[in-house]
């Protein structure tokens, strides 16, 4: 193996033609094991060393999938802010990253990219990436961070069902305290539907989706949580504000999509 490229020794135990393999390095699928680091690997031409390990993960439906068009909202350098779409993965999976947010952002921008935070592969909204690992660092324990000092981040969801005109939800989730707040929007008569402004106080996983679900008020659309709730447009969450003092800058920074 020692001299021989990655692109030759998967050939070479596989039954896939060399055109398909380089997409599938391209995208993100093949990943090199060499003491020290595991990565993916996307230079075909690599020269293999003595007791690395590639692997292959191919999944022919995951490498034809199309991504939706992610918008770059703000690029700050250290950082930069985008519009996620619904069906767009924050970062990628072991099969592949071309239907990745943080890809998406590398190969655009040219830049390395640090995931800081998460949103939902079925959500829309804001999402920050940063570009350096002082900055990775700053912004991740800024989304970690509760309390007046953490990031606000603001959601326009469509509930079924008529709300409250503003409210709190303070179910634990996880074991751990939880806190959503929100303000009716608009109702919806016509289909029963409510559309909320959420503040997220803290940040558990699915909260929203959660919390909403806990009180009958599923999110419409979503696949995971409450009954009834269908919709054909998919998750009526989007994240629509992210507002905070930048910690590198000590600047107050406001993305909004309202």
């Amino acid at each position: 193996m020692n001299g021989e490229t990655a692109l030759d020794a998967l050939a070479a135990v596989s039954s896939l033609p060399k055109q398909r393999l380089k997409d599938a390095m391209n995208k993100g699928a093949v990943w090199l094991k060499r003491p020290g680091t595991h990565r993916r690997l996307r230079r075909a031409t690599t020269p293999l060393l003595a007791g690395d390990e590639l692997t292959l993960h191919y999944d022919a439906a995951v490498l034809a999938l199309v991504p939706p068009t992610a918008t770059l909202i703000a690029d700050e350098k250290a950082y930069s802010v985008w519009n996620k779409p619904p069906g767009l993965l924050a970062q990628g999976t072991q099969s592949g990253d071309h239907c990745a947010l943080l890809r998406i952002a590398e190969q655009q921008l040219q830049r390395e990219c640090y995931l800081v935070h998460r949103l939902d592969r079925e959500a829309e909204g804001l999402m920050m990436i940063a570009h350096t690992s002082k900055a990775a660092a700053a912004l991740s324990a800024l989304f970690a961070r509760e309390g007046e000092d953490s990031i606000h981040k603001m959601y326009r969801v469509e509930v079924r069902g008529k709300v409250a005109d503003a409210g709190e939800i303070t179910i634990e989730l996880d074991g751990k305290a939880a806190l959503t707040r929100f303000r009716l929007l608009e109702w919806l008569p016509e289909q029963d539907s409510s559309v909320v402004k959420v503040e997220l106080v803290t940040g558990r996983k699915h909260q929203i989706r959660r919390h909403f679900a806990e009180i009958g008020h599923p999110v419409l659309g979503d696949p995971a949580y409450g009954s009834n709730n269908k919709d054909a447009r998919g998750l009526q969450l989007k994240a629509v504000q992210l507002d905070f003092s930048c910690p590198l800058t000590r600047q107050p920074r406001c993305y909004s999509l309202l």
